[in-house]
Order: C-alpha cells, then structure tokens, then sequence
C-alpha cells in the first residue's frame, strides 16, 4: 500500500526549497536565540535565588540541563533524518543528518563538562561511572562514530548510507539516558522538570530554564540550519540553480 505523504514533506526534497526556505528563518530564529539566552542567562545567573542546599552552584544547570536536553534531541533528529533519507532516498534529509553529528558532538561535551563542574561540589569528584553519566559518554562516542563514518567514505551516498544505520542502532541509548537514574541506583538525581508533572522547583529557578531551553532549541536550528546550506551547495555546486545563485551575488 503507498504511504501518501503531506505536500511539505516532499517540498523539503526540494534542494532550492530548503535553501530558500531556511534562508527565510535564520534571521528570526537568530532574534529568538538572542532574546532567550539574553533574559534567560540574566535571569538565571543573577537574579534568581541560591538553592537552599547546593547554594550558588546550582546555577550551572542554565546550561547543564539545556545541553543535555538538547544532546538528546539532536541525536534522535540525526536518527530521524537518516531513516528518512535511507528510506526515501532525500537528500536533504541525510544532509541534515551529517551536520547533526559535529553539532550534537560539541553539545554532549558541554554538557558531560559541566556535569563535571557540578558534579565537583556537589559529589566530591569530577567524575563518577554513574549510569547517566556513562550513557552520555556512550551518545558523545555515537555522534564520532558518525563523524569518522562520514570521513571514511569517499562516495557520499556510501558514508550516508554507513552513518544512518548507525545512528538507528545507537537510538537505544537515548532511552537509557533517560531512564537509567529510575532503572538503577545512581547518584544523578532526577528529571529537573516534566510536562507531565509540577516543577519541584519555585516559578523563579525554572521559568528562566524553560527559557534557556528554548535559546538552546533556537540557537540549534540557527547553527543547523547554517551549516545544512553549506553543505547543500557543496553537494549541488554543479546543478543550475546554485551556478545561478553564485552569479546573482
């Protein structure tokens, strides 16, 4: 049975589209990521309260939580897009999957870092083989392993190939970040806040990290966004629309 798939679904197959489309949101997305990280850092660095136990050094989970959130999302985004792009052979869709793999990189090494830094007071140590923490050493090392797979090949097509099955199979280990501190004994406390559920913490410690979330989410998609038109013209600097683009400016 054919799966009749929505019009914007096949507009994003589009090279031109995509470029063009993009181009319209970088400057929006570009305002929202400088407001939210803005008002957020502001908010959460100076003005809202110490903790009544970790004091002023909880506030390194403005960027802690952000980053590991957005560590996570940006796997299952590669994952995603490599699935798509290996199932209806798009490829903007394996585009978007190898730019993931550099972004999510740096984002998993802020966050395992100041993890380290928070982890310094509050455990005695920079590091411990706790579960989540190891987990999300695993997701740093899924996100080389595509970079390398990505070099290794010279056929494109190949290394797209190569790099997607392996971001579907290290899908498994988001599930493990997620629920390793309720499945085993860890000293990663809990989830900081859930849609489902009330915050733990007062209006003023997580509104300004519901707004740094969604800076990081913004700032992504400006970089992602960046970085998939780049490599979009590399890939299509022999087709008629981007020998036009070059000749207009």
């Amino acid at each position: 049975m054919k799966v009749s798939m929505p019009r914007w679904f096949y507009q994003l197959a589009s090279p031109r589209w995509f470029y063009s489309f993009t181009g319209k949101l970088l400057p929006w997305f570009g305002l929202a990521t400088l407001v939210f990280l803005s008002v957020g850092l502001v908010w959460g660095l100076v003005f809202a309260p110490a903790d009544y136990q970790q004091g002023n050094s909880f506030r390194i989970i403005y960027i802690h939580v952000p980053s590991s959130i957005l560590a996570q999302s940006c796997y299952m985004l590669m994952a995603i897009s490599g699935a798509i792009g290996l199932i209806w052979k798009m490829k903007i869709a394996h585009i978007i999957a190898q730019v993931c793999a550099p972004i999510g990189a740096s984002i998993a090494v802020m966050s395992l870092a100041t993890g380290a830094i928070w982890g310094k007071p509050t455990w005695g140590a920079w590091w411990v083989w706790d579960a989540r923490l190891t987990a999300m050493l695993v997701l740093l090392f899924l996100y080389i392993g595509v970079i390398a797979l990505h070099a290794a090949f010279e056929n494109k097509a190949s290394a797209d190939k190569a790099a997607a099955i392996l971001a579907l199979v290290g899908l498994v280990n988001i599930p493990i970040i997620k629920y390793s501190v309720e499945w085993w004994n860890t000293l990663h406390q809990g989830a900081t806040f859930t849609i489902t559920e009330k915050p733990a913490m007062p209006p003023e410690m997580w509104i300004p990290l519901l707004i740094m979330v969604l800076g990081f989410y913004c700032f992504f998609s400006v970089v992602l966004m960046g970085h998939a038109r780049v490599e979009l013209l590399e890939r299509e600097k022999r087709s008629d629309w981007v020998k036009q683009l070059i000749e207009r400016y």
